[in-house]
C-alpha cells in the first residue's frame, strides 16, 4: 500500500482547522490597552479585513448585551428612528439589479425607497414573521439584533418573480402585501477577509477580564437562541461588528473598535424547531414540541445539530439562566402579544392541534406557547 505523503496530511489537517471557522486560534494581548500589534494588509486597516490576531482581540473584548428598559419597550412600533416604519406601512420602490445574486434561499431582491436609500425586501417567505418577531424580543431585552420591519411593498419596474431577476420580464409595478424591510446596525462589520460572523464555540474566547461580556450573559444569550430554536447558526447567521460609537480611525486611516458587538444576525429560522435541514421555521406545533431542556439535571439545554448549525446542546450556567430569566419575567403579556401582532403571525393560518381537535392558530395560542417556555426558563435551577 502506498504511504501517504505527509505534506498531503498536512493539508488535510490545514483545510479541516480553516473549515471550522478558525475555531481554535487564541491569541493573548499584546500591549496593556489590549490590541494586537499583528501585521496589516497591505494599505490602511479596515476592520471589515483584519488579521486572525486582531479579529481574535476584538472577540475577546466584545459585548452581548446593553440594558433597556423592558417595560417601556413598544413591541408593536419596534425601533423607530431613521429609516423606521409604521406595522404594515405602504412602501414605494424601484427594483435594483444586485451586482451579483444575493446570497441565501430565501426570496428577496434590492429596491430603492429615493435617494440611493436602497433596502433589501424579503417576501413570499417564513422569514418575514419569524425575523419580525425574533428581532423584537431582542432588541426589547437588550441583545444586539438588525431593525426588521413588517411592511406592504410596491416595486416599480420589478420583475415578475425578483428573486429570479436575470431571467424574467419587468412588469410596470408589482405588490407584496406580506413583506419585510431590514435596517442594519450603525457600525462597521469586523470580518477577516473569507470569515464573516462568528460561531458559536466562539463566545468562549471572550474575556471578563478585559471587559467583554461576562459569562451570565454569553450563556443567557445562548440560552435565548435555544428557547428560539435558532437552527440554521452557521457563523455568518452571527453577526460581529463595531458599534457606530466604537469605531476610532487615526490619520493614516487606520480603523480600531472600542465596543465590538456580537449578536445574532439572520433569526428567520426561528420559532419551529432546529433540524438536520433547517426546514422547519415559524411552525407553531413544531416550536411547542421542542422542550427548553434537553437534560435539566445537567442544565443542558435542547438544540439539535443541524448540518449548517454550530450551536448544538450547550450548557447553561446557573448565571446565565437567571439573567435570562430576569429579562423575560418584565416582558407583559399585551407586549408578548405585540410582538407577534407586528410579525403578522395570524397570516400565517397554520392548525394547532389541541385536545378538542384541530383549530386554526390565533395570536393567543403563540403568546401561551411563548409563556411556556418562558416558565421552563424561570422554574429551571442549574448546578453550580
Amino acid at each position: 500500500m502506498e504511504r501517504r505523503r505527509p505534506y498531503l496530511r498536512m493539508r488535510v489537517v490545514l483545510g479541516a482547522a480553516l473549515g471550522v471557522g478558525l475555531l481554535s486560534l487564541s491569541f493573548s494581548s499584546a500591549c496593556a490597552h489590549g490590541r494586537a500589534h499583528a501585521k496589516a494588509p497591505s494599505g490602511s486597516r479596515k476592520l471589515d479585513h483584519l488579521s486572525p490576531q486582531l479579529r481574535a482581540e476584538y472577540i475577546r473584548h466584545a459585548i452581548v448585551w446593553q440594558p433597556t428598559k423592558i417595560a417601556s419597550m413598544d413591541l408593536l412600533k419596534g425601533p423607530l428612528g431613521k429609516g423606521s416604519f409604521q406595522p404594515d406601512e405602504p412602501v414605494t420602490c424601484d427594483y435594483v439589479t444586485p451586482p451579483k445574486r444575493l446570497t441565501g434561499d430565501t426570496p428577496k431582491f434590492l429596491c430603492d425607497l429615493g435617494g440611493g436609500d436602497v433596502v433589501k425586501v424579503k417576501y413570499k417567505s417564513a422569514e418575514v414573521y419569524a425575523e419580525v418577531a425574533a428581532s423584537r424580543l431582542l432588541w426589547a431585552i437588550g441583545f444586539g439584533t438588525e431593525r426588521d420591519y413588517p411592511v406592504q411593498v410596491t416595486c416599480r419596474n420589478c420583475p415578475i418573480e425578483p428573486w429570479f431577476w436575470s431571467s424574467e420580464p419587468r412588469v410596470a409595478v408589482s405588490k407584496f402585501p406580506l413583506a419585510s424591510i431590514q435596517r442594519k446596525l450603525e457600525g462597521e462589520e469586523i470580518a477577516l477577509p473569507k470569515l464573516q460572523g462568528w460561531a458559536w464555540p466562539e463566545l468562549e474566547q471572550v474575556d471578563e477580564r478585559v471587559g467583554g461580556a461576562p459569562r451570565a450573559q454569553r450563556d443567557a444569550l445562548t440560552l435565548l437562541a435555544v428557547f428560539l430554536q435558532h437552527s440554521d447558526s452557521k457563523a455568518r447567521n452571527q453577526g460581529f461588528m463595531c458599534l457606530a460609537d466604537g469605531v476610532v480611525k487615526d490619520q493614516e486611516g487606520n480603523e480600531d473598535c472600542k465596543k465590538p458587538l456580537m449578536y445574532i444576525h439572520d433569526v428567520g429560522l426561528t420559532f419551529g424547531k432546529a433540524t438536520l435541514l433547517n426546514n422547519t421555521r415559524v411552525d407553531l406545533n413544531a416550536w411547542q414540541s421542542q422542550p427548553v431542556w434537553k437534560d435539566p439535571r445537567q442544565c443542558v439545554a435542547n438544540q439539535k445539530k443541524s448540518m449548517t448549525g454550530t450551536l448544538v446542546d450547550p450548557r447553561i450556567s446557573e448565571a446565565g439562566r437567571k439573567f435570562l430569566a430576569d429579562l423575560l419575567v418584565q416582558l407583559s403579556d399585551a407586549q408578548i402579544r405585540d410582538m407577534f401582532t407586528a410579525a403578522r403571525i395570524e397570516r400565517l393560518e397554520q392548525n394547532i392541534h389541541t385536545p378538542q381537535g384541530e383549530r386554526k392558530a390565533t395570536i393567543d395560542d403563540w403568546v401561551q406557547v411563548f409563556k411556556k417556555k418562558r416558565d421552563e426558563v424561570v422554574n429551571q435551577r442549574c448546578p453550580p
